[in-house]
């Protein structure tokens, strides 16, 4: 599903390897002609990078749609910036990893958007250069290669959308769940497909005791929560929540803001962080190997994440992945305030949490839709 329809962070950030039988048949590499070997291009700063910026005079992007984390409003003011240029084709992480690989012979995209577990992916087929931009160095460790081959733009954190007027008392924790209160309350969507939803396991895990290397106490928690009645079968995308049928959703912070933002009554609505543990995660920025307009691609990553592209970004509810930007007030009291992200933690064993998600939509009949 494209980032236009689908308007959820986790699908491509978390489901890396669900993807995999795509990555193998798109990814059928061409007989490249040595002679058009793609060669680093010389890293240059300042006036000098804009003026080969603007020789170039165009930029292309997979994945990157208008429509997606206020990037239409991001491109306008980067190509007005430097007289440039742009086009985009929607498609999943997936997907543009396997065109940046099967056009390598004759290279289309410059710059990929693409979920965090990809960015290893994208490494592992050689498809992606180095840069390191000039405030590259505020990305925390976790959401960035050390070599630069991939650099995390935006985070998202599995959060709680509440519907007020049908819930009397707002949930702040996973453990507030399970009380009587919330039965038929409590909405993850499907587990046995969507990655939003399989991220919340993780999120439960953490709350519990667990991590990516360990899903039981997330997958003993929903079996509670089942058990209790409290779990309601539903879909948890935009329109549930329109009908008003939702009185607890579990998303990414990113969607739940942004699904607040569209519905009619958004006031009765609250955003609530997990206080007792839940996970972060992030999309970065790839540039292809064999980028026909390399330098522009290394500008607009220097500007997405300089102070002004974050700023943008968390206009479309994508929080910065640069904890030193300031947003402004305007800005801020549409998102979660910042405290209550102390609770977030990254995926830090990426291979162990490719492996271990395959595992949960058996874990998730055995345990959790038999107890319902």
């Amino acid at each position: 599903m494209l980032k236009t329809s689908r308007k959820v962070l986790a699908v491509t950030m978390i489901g890396a390897f669900l993807m995999s039988s795509l990555l193998t048949g798109c990814g059928t590499t061409p007989t490249a002609d040595t002679s058009k070997e793609a060669k680093p291009a010389a890293e240059l700063t300042g006036q000098a990078l804009k003026d080969a910026v603007k020789k170039e005079g165009k930029i292309v992007s997979y994945g990157m749609p208008d429509a997606w984390a206020n990037l239409g409003e991001i491109w306008g003011t980067f190509t007005k910036d430097n007289g440039i240029t742009h086009s985009d084709t929607d498609m999943t992480s997936a997907e543009e990893i396997a065109k940046f690989d099967a056009e390598k012979s004759s290279p289309v995209a410059d710059i990929g958007d693409v979920g965090i577990t990809f960015g290893n992916v994208a490494i592992s087929r050689d498809v992606v250069q180095a840069h390191k931009g000039p405030t590259w160095n505020e990305v925390p460790d976790w959401a960035k290669d050390k070599d630069g081959l991939w650099t995390g733009e935006y985070v998202g954190t599995i959060a709680f959308l509440v519907n007020t007027k049908l819930v009397k008392d707002v949930p702040h924790s996973w453990a507030d769940l399970l009380k009587p209160e919330y039965k038929g309350a409590v909405v993850t969507g499907d587990v046995l497909k969507a990655a939003q939803s399989q991220a919340a396991i993780l999120a439960a895990a953490f709350a519990n005791g667990g991590d990516e290397n360990n899903l039981t106490p997330g997958i003993d928690y929903f079996k509670k929560l089942a058990q209790a009645g409290n779990l309601k079968p539903s879909d948890n995308i935009f329109s549930v929540f329109q009908k008003g049928e939702v009185p607890v959703g579990i998303l990414w912070d990113f969607n739940a803001l942004g699904y607040r933002s569209r519905l009619a009554d958004k006031d009765n609505y609250q955003v609530v962080i997990p206080s007792d543990g839940t996970v972060a995660s992030a999309y970065v920025s790839v540039i292809n190997k064999y980028a026909p307009h390399p330098n522009a691609a290394k500008a607009f990553q220097d500007f997405l994440l300089s102070d002004e592209g974050q700023i943008l970004l968390a206009k479309g509810f994508a929080r910065p992945i640069r904890d030193k930007v300031q947003i402004p007030e305007d800005i801020a009291k549409t998102m979660v305030s910042k405290d209550q992200y102390a609770s977030a933690k990254p995926i830090k064993d990426f291979a162990a949490w490719e492996k271990n998600m395959k595992t949960i939509p058996d874990l998730w009949r055995n345990n959790v839709i038999v107890s319902q």
